[in-house]
């Protein structure tokens, strides 16, 4: 990183992932939704599930998840549903809503990969993603991102 002198990896990966969560979030503006559902969203992706369930595998408070989820109910991307195997279990799934933004913030995502890929060519973009596939990792989180349990930042982190 000759041309940003003093800027380390960990640094680098920081600013970036910031620039794309906001890339992402602009795509998603007027549906309501913030940086932090996504993690929540990602786990939905799997199949519905109880705020305690998600809380667990994101390693976060139930009381954090039941009030993101709530949030999300509101805004129409979730909506409770009854277990048919448990009544009393009311997981949560993601409507028609949620997956349009869901859609939407894959698209955001495929155009940074897309221009980071014209800005690097094909076979360095490969060998950047590789990289990065390394230092997730290196990170320990290569099953939570494989799961879709990837812990999010902040004070709710266990």
């Amino acid at each position: 990183m000759e041309d940003l002198p003093g800027l380390d990896v960990a640094s680098a990966l920081t600013i970036l992932g910031d620039a794309v969560s906001r890339t992402v979030v602009d795509a998603l503006d007027g549906t309501g939704l913030r940086h932090g559902h996504g993690y929540l969203v990602q786990r939905l992706l799997l199949e519905p599930a109880t705020a305690t369930e998600i809380a667990h595998d994101l390693g976060v408070s139930q009381q954090a998840v039941s009030k993101a989820v709530n949030e999300l109910v509101t805004l129409g991307h979730v909506e409770a549903v009854t277990d048919p195997l448990d009544r009393r279990r009311r997981p949560v799934r993601l409507t028609p809503r949620g997956r349009r933004a869901v859609e939407s913030a894959r698209t955001a995502r495929a155009e940074v990969d897309a221009r980071l890929r014209a800005a690097l060519g094909d076979e360095e973009f490969e060998r950047t993603a590789a990289a990065l596939a390394v230092a997730i990792d290196v990170l320990g989180l290569t099953d939570s991102v494989r799961r879709r349990t990837v812990p999010p930042p902040g004070p709710d982190v266990r």
